[in-house]
């Protein structure tokens, strides 16, 4: 006999508001990212800009609302001047970060261009590794200042009359790490980005401004970065980032399924460091998080992608991993996991849209496909809609070897107050076999079911490719029934699920 789970669900109990940026994505110059994804002149559905009308059809397919540009590791050694003005002017410039050149074809203007095209908020930052405050303070004039500067007036003079406006501004990546291009200390950093902050208020108080976090939760200086870097910018800032990336290790399956595990534990643990720093400089308002690079990406295999020595190429296949369906479902489970924590994480970015660990892939001049997890993130951005109600749940558990006991059923629900449609979003992480879920919501008056989804395959190692991309589709699940108020529904082992209800 099938295992039984159940959810419970009352409007009176809301997290907070359903986020269109938690639905963010990322475009940073890396790979072919940009140079043949979203970018590619030869193409037969490009654009005057040279854009691929293909791509931005299934990124609005996709639901993205806000895209963070241009990085990222590449951002640290960016100098954005360098991509504006006539194209055949720009200069080539090494990427240190991912081995590269770039041509700069593409800059802050053709990006401006390409977020008007695909109706998406852009999520701009500066860089703080070989750069600093008045870098900061030149792009700021360039995008966000009306007329009658140096930077403003160059603006106007390469085409763009009015503004950008740009509201929401990273304050560099990772500086952390040691990888990053000017890696510094968490005091060195907090400093700095204090200081930029600071300065960029002075031109725009309203503003919204991101502070680095840690990189991931595996850090050594995990927390006590947060909380230096927090003491110093606190009421300069809006946001701290967080960065999380998931695998499947030495085939342990049921760990990689439980992967959401690691990622609500991350946001308790940041938003608990951000509430210390709160608590102890007596501040009024809260710091919430950007969850700004999330996704599952098979790091061990990065060191074999990239150029070496003398080479230096521009746009080259690197990152390009190929998502399964398995990849699928903990897509899914994190997006439950990021809408679960709407009260602290205000905004998110899947990393990356495009070719570069994205759902979305293309041939350079050829064919555009929708990898295996393109399908969970494009429908829960379509049904989350409203508010995200605190879900009762009780479920069966299973052991995983990094996490311990995990419930086998993870969900979140959303409900729109003004219509009173629900969604619920529901995972089977178990390896083993069905749930048979029941979700009760006597509080929710009479209901009726619309549509119950599920992405799931008997053989969950099944990949998408350019020849086939369909095999795999979110079904309608035939066993979802309603009946006295409670609908019941069978959810596979390793699947993702949507139900929706009227």
């Amino acid at each position: 006999m099938a295992a039984t789970a159940s959810i419970t669900l009352d409007p009176a109990f809301v997290v907070g508001p359903v986020r269109r940026r938690t639905f963010g994505s990322f475009v940073e110059h890396l790979g072919r990212c940009v140079y043949t994804g979203i970018h590619d002149p030869e193409h037969p559905t490009a654009d005057a800009d040279g854009f691929r009308q293909d791509v931005i059809d299934l990124v609005k397919e996709l639901g993205v609302g806000t895209v963070r540009y241009p990085g990222g590791n590449f951002v640290s050694g960016y100098r954005w001047e360098d991509g504006v003005g006539p194209v055949e002017e720009r200069p080539r410039r090494l990427d240190l970060a991912w081995h590269s050149t770039d041509p700069n074809t593409v800059g802050v203007d053709e990006f401006m261009r390409w977020c008007e095209k695909a109706g998406i908020e852009p999520m701009m930052a500066v860089n703080l590794g070989t750069r600093g405050v008045q870098e900061a303070l030149d792009i700021l004039e360039y995008t966000n200042v009306v007329t009658g500067t140096h930077f403003a007036d160059l603006r106007r003079e390469n085409g763009r009359e009015e503004p950008y406006r740009i509201g929401m501004w990273c304050l560099g990546n990772e500086m952390d790490g040691p990888w990053q291009i000017g890696h510094k200390t968490a005091e060195e950093y907090a400093r700095l980005a204090n200081e930029t902050a600071n300065a960029m208020r002075m031109v725009d108080p309203d503003l919204e401004l991101v502070v680095c976090g840690s990189s991931n939760s595996s850090m050594p200086t995990f927390g006590s970065w947060e909380a230096t870097v927090l003491a110093e910018t606190y009421e300069n800032v809006d946001l701290i980032s967080a960065h999380a990336y998931y695998q499947e290790k030495d085939g342990d399956l049921a760990s990689f399924l439980a992967s959401a595990v690691d990622m609500d534990h991350f946001i308790s643990s940041v938003a608990a460091a951000a509430d210390y720093v709160r608590a102890a400089g007596k501040h009024s308002k809260h710091i919430n998080i950007s969850f700004d690079e999330w996704n599952v990406w098979y790091q061990d295999r990065v060191a074999t992608d990239l150029a070496k020595g003398d080479e230096w190429p521009v746009a080259p296949r690197i990152l390009e991993d190929k998502y399964n369906v398995a990849d699928a479902v903990v897509v899914g489970s994190l997006l439950i996991s990021l809408l679960r924590h709407t009260d602290r994480v205000h905004s998110a970015s899947l990393a990356q849209l495009v070719n570069v660990i994205a759902p979305i892939m293309t041939e350079p001049g050829g064919r555009v496909w929708k990898q295996t997890t393109f399908h969970p993130f494009s429908l829960t951005a379509k049904h989350a809609q409203g508010e995200v109600l605190q879900v009762a749940l009780d479920s069966p558990t299973h052991a995983t070897a990094k996490f311990g006991e995990v419930t086998s059923l993870d969900a979140v629900a959303t409900r729109d107050p003004e219509t009173g449609a629900v969604s619920v979003f529901a995972v089977n992480r178990s390896t083993e076999g069905p749930l048979e879920l029941t979700v009760s919501a006597p509080a929710l008056g009479e209901l009726g079911l619309v549509e119950a989804l599920t992405y799931t395959s008997d053989d969950h190692t099944w990949a998408a490719t350019a020849d086939d991309d369909s095999s795999v589709l979110p079904v309608a699940n035939e066993t979802a029934a309603l009946a006295e108020g409670e609908l019941t529904v069978t959810l596979p082992p390793i699947s993702w699920s949507v139900l929706r209800l009227a």
